[in-house]
């Protein structure tokens, strides 16, 4: 049975005791769940023809404390069955379309402060002291999270010689990189709705070799959970077809700043050798030069 499938478990086991009213509710949600989860509670019920207080019944009835934990479920469930198609329509219906870059901006910022109110810091330790203590360090998230891992890998990099970054297009690809790992090591699986079956499967070889596995996910229900020694998460919840990854890219950059200072010592060491190493390949350009170009130019500009 599939975690993230537990609001229609939940209604298929409990129907045959549902009153006639609360049946039409759950006949709606199983088939409008992509409407049903920004309905109110009054306008679920004047929807379907019930009154509010049978919609509160109904989520009681099922198990969930209250409407609005009945309403999380149904989140849960958009985001593993919605299409790319599906995303962009219900996106367009969300947004203020005088207003996208605020309606954006504002829903991104209230993703991190939810996902401030809700990680464990007791989970986030355990994995930086997981991931400092292992042997290797595999890193792996594809398609939309495939810029979250190279984030992390490049960081990660500066910090440890052990360090190996996943690159996959297929999953025969993803396992000829990762089947080494061993119980020394550690696995850091990343996957967002709509969640990628190549990391499940990467995350459920590295449980079978005993490795310790740390997922970044959005949710208790998310599928990476069950193979996980450590899950850390952030919210990614809108059903858009951009997948919003602000609260996750602040996450993996709390997990680089507390190994960077965990490793204070060869941190500074490592980017004093890179700085010179920049310096002498010229790799950024130096403040005097970019000074002088700024100042020739403005010198052409006024003859």
């Amino acid at each position: 049975m599939h975690r993230q499938n537990d609001l229609v478990n939940r209604i298929n086991d409990n129907y045959s005791k549902l009153s006639k009213g609360q049946k039409l509710l759950a006949n709606y949600i199983i088939d409008h769940y992509e409407k049903a989860v920004f309905l109110t509670a009054a306008k679920l019920g004047g929807i379907v023809g019930v009154s509010e207080s049978t919609v509160v019944r109904f989520a009681n009835e099922l198990g969930y404390d209250g409407y609005p934990k009945l309403q999380r479920a149904l989140e849960e469930l958009v985001k593993t069955k919605l299409t790319s198609i599906q995303r962009m329509e219900v996106t367009t219906d969300r947004i203020d379309k005088s207003h996208v870059l605020k309606s954006v901006l504002q829903s991104d910022a209230d993703k991190i402060k939810h996902t401030i109110e809700e990680i464990d810091e007791a989970d986030f330790d355990r994995a930086v002291d997981m991931i400092l203590s292992a042997k290797r360090i595999y890193i792996l998230g594809v398609r939309s999270s495939a810029p979250l891992a190279s984030f992390m890998g490049f960081y990660f990099n500066l910090v440890f010689d052990n360090v190996k970054l996943v690159h996959t297009n297929s999953v025969s690809e993803m396992f000829e990189q990762i089947y080494r790992v061993s119980e020394d090591d550690v696995v850091i699986g990343i996957s967002f709705p709509r969640y990628s079956k190549r990391t499940l499967k990467a995350m459920e070889f590295a449980q079978s070799r005993k490795a310790s596995v740390i997922t970044i996910t959005d949710s208790p229900l998310s599928p990476m959970i069950p193979f996980a020694d450590c899950s850390l998460l952030a919210r990614s919840d809108m059903a858009s077809f951009v997948d919003s990854l602000v609260a996750p890219m602040s996450l993996v950059n709390a997990l680089i700043i507390a190994i960077c200072i965990s490793k204070k010592d060869i941190v500074l060491d490592a980017l004093e050798n890179l700085e010179q190493i920049w310096t002498e390949y010229e790799v950024y350009e130096s403040d005097h030069n970019s000074i002088s170009s700024y100042f020739v130019s403005k010198e052409n500009r006024t003859v």
